[in-house]
């Protein structure tokens, strides 16, 4: 699929840059404004601005595709959303199908097998360390998979190390299954993700990386 791109950003992709940055900015201002946590909003924020520093920092030595950098735009609005209100106090999402529960952290779970999808997709191709396509989407939604497991495990260290806001953070509500669903909708992001987009992804990738260098 080529090597990973080089070619300087073109005017429409430095716009898209700036306007992701405004976006992202604008929305994390909002969401540290009187949060319902303050423990809890840095908790359920931090992913994203790790996330943001990273693709800052690799910007121009492995520029992503658009489908790529938008999604995790959606991801970490996802994520600083429910950082400002706590997973099960997000409106609009009390009683979806029937449960009583709030059930936001599920679409934040989805998002999570979802997007890491696509960026694990896309490094495997533009690195070539998959052959196969039946391969690839084996490692993809593999890697999308351990992320959601590893981050199950993160927040049980925290609840043991942060009592206070170990259930605003876990989000469990009482659900007893709350981890194994969480993860089971991980993996249905993942398949959804390699599913739907693998084509749109590969067009992208061969568009970035065509010249590149």
């Amino acid at each position: 699929m080529g090597t990973p791109g080089r070619a300087p950003p073109s005017r429409e992709e430095n716009a898209i840059k700036y306007l992701w940055a405004v976006v992202f900015v604008v929305v994390l201002v909002w969401s540290g404004i009187r949060p319902a946590d303050r423990l809890t909003w840095w908790l359920e924020v931090l992913p994203a601005l790790v996330g943001a520093v990273v693709l800052l920092g690799t910007y121009r030595r492995f520029r992503l595709t658009p489908l790529v950098y938008g999604l995790v735009l959606l991801h970490c609005l996802v994520l600083m959303v429910g950082g400002h209100y706590t997973y099960a106090e997000v409106p609009f999402f009390d009683g979806w199908f029937g449960f009583e529960r709030n059930n936001y952290d599920k679409v934040s779970h989805f998002f999570q097998g979802f997007v890491p999808a696509l960026i694990a997709r896309e490094i495997l191709i533009r690195r070539r360390a998959v052959n196969g396509r039946g391969w690839l989407a084996l490692f993809v939604i593999s890697v999308a998979l351990a992320i959601s497991a590893c981050y199950e495990l993160i927040e049980w260290w925290v609840a043991l190390l942060s009592r206070q806001a170990a259930e605003a953070f876990l989000g469990t509500q009482g659900y007893v299954w709350d981890t194994q669903s969480d993860m089971a909708l991980a993996l249905l992001g993942a398949i959804c993700a390699v599913a739907l987009l693998s084509r749109v992804q590969d067009r992208q990738i061969r568009r970035l990386t065509d010249g590149g260098g």
